[in-house]
């Protein structure tokens, strides 16, 4: 039977609206969770929080929200938890997945999670649009997005999408950025998170995470070739974030489930990633071994998650400079009305002690 589901079950009857890109329509719903739970008194506060099985005796019981199902490009939090790495850190950690209607975003505007998961571009808009998130750490030096085009394809770079047409996340602020940039227009075909337009057309293009979509073109028999997004200079972290209030509340919880996270992804990354690969094809069925490592892989082979030694990058290293890059980006591109201050977006305060030497 040939394997045609990349990344995401259902993928024929998603739309454009239910990943964290699409900034319009989960914006508009997530400040609406958020007036909500401010008149239930919830706020972001853990009262709202859904049922659970208690927490361990002694242990903090944190709620983890992430962009969506269970995948490799998780392993690193689910290490942590089948280790359990957050247990010996005091932490009693929940992972609430994602999926369609269920963004981070509105999860923590609702109080129904205390940190997530993101990117800080999209985290920024967030922040700019009213909402009172705050980034605490990086797990990934850059994002895994990129544009996935067959082996014989004459793209060979983002300008080359001039006058063509790309399957993608709609309200995607790369896209405007790439636009820009490169001086360049291109039509959007609204995504189905799938590869079988891909695989039927040599001349497709659509958006991937080259961590995984160019996987299932090679076990269906395709080939092709991933351009990475960071490589354009729009180049985001992957971030964990919660809200202010959290973080002024429970700055002891933050701070432990930041280090353990990324203890966590250490051993994933170069450890035996067997625990998390459990844990995650449990709670995936989509998910198969080779998928898995493939993934995992990727990670280390096109230094997403460590970033480029040579450059100063190492795992969890958050650099101020790059954050006031990505502010100055959004402002041009109009994604932001105004400029933020760096307090407003990003605390280093939370990082393991090495981690915030390093990230100057």
């Amino acid at each position: 039977m040939t394997h045609l589901r990349p990344r995401y079950p259902l993928q024929r009857d998603l739309g454009p609206e239910t990943r964290l890109a699409a900034h319009a329509p989960w914006l508009r719903s997530t400040l609406a969770a958020l007036a909500l739970a401010t008149l239930l008194g919830a706020g972001c506060s853990r009262s709202g929080s859904p049922a659970a099985a208690p927490a361990a005796a002694g242990a903090e019981k944190v709620r983890f929200k992430t962009d969506w199902y269970p995948e490799a490009e998780d392993g690193g939090f689910y290490q942590a938890v089948a280790k359990p790495i957050y247990r010996r850190h005091g932490l009693d950690v929940e992972i609430i997945p994602g999926g369609p209607g269920a963004t981070a975003p509105q999860t923590m505007a609702a109080g129904r999670a205390d940190l997530a998961m993101g990117r800080s571009d999209d985290v920024m808009v967030a922040i700019a649009s009213g909402l009172p998130f705050l980034i605490v750490a990086a797990y990934f030096e850059h994002d895994p997005q990129g544009v996935l085009v067959h082996a014989e394809s004459p793209v060979h770079t983002f300008a080359d999408l001039n006058g063509r047409s790309v399957m993608a996340e709609s309200g995607g602020n790369w896209v405007r950025y790439v636009k820009s940039h490169y001086h360049i227009e291109f039509g959007l075909i609204p995504t189905n998170y799938g590869i079988a337009l891909f695989m039927a057309d040599p001349n497709f293009i659509q958006q991937c995470f080259v961590t995984n979509e160019p996987y299932y073109v090679q076990i269906n028999g395709g080939h092709a070739r991933a351009l990475l997004l960071s490589d354009t200079g729009f180049d985001p972290y992957r971030v964990i974030y919660t809200t202010q209030r959290y973080a002024r509340e429970h700055p002891a919880a933050v701070r432990a489930f930041v280090a353990a996270s990324l203890e966590g992804w250490q051993d994933y990354l170069h450890g035996d990633p067997t625990p998390a690969n459990g844990a995650i094809a449990q709670h995936n069925a989509n998910m198969t071994l080779g998928n898995l490592q493939y993934s995992r892989d990727a990670l280390n082979s096109l230094h997403i998650a460590a970033g480029h030694p040579e450059a100063g990058e190492r795992l969890g290293v958050m650099r101020r400079e790059r954050f006031q890059r990505q502010v100055e980006q959004l402002v041009e591109l109009k994604l932001i009305p105004q400029a933020l201050s760096l307090t407003q977006v990003v605390s280093f305060d939370f990082l393991p002690p090495e981690l915030q030497a390093a990230s100057k």
